[in-house]
């Protein structure tokens, strides 16, 4: 049970330093450092729908599903 308690330490140490990262390459600002996030995360989102069009469903074996539209 400790190695499980000695990753999770590690996984929240190190999303700590990455979120610290984010928001001094913004110049300190959370928010900005939120809505660079959101954009990176938009464009990933897209990168993801344009790759599961490309990959044919017998290829995948059926194991994705289309993506459900997001209602705006």
């Amino acid at each position: 049970m400790k190695a499980h308690s000695d990753q999770t330490d590690s996984l929240e140490g190190d999303l700590e330093l990455v979120a610290d990262q984010a928001i001094e390459a913004c110049g300190g600002d959370a928010r900005e450092a939120v809505k660079a996030l959101l954009v990176a995360n938009e464009f990933l989102e897209n990168e993801i729908a344009e790759l599961r069009a490309a990959v044919s469903k017998g290829y995948s074996r059926g194991r994705h599903v289309a993506q459900r539209e997001c209602k705006e």
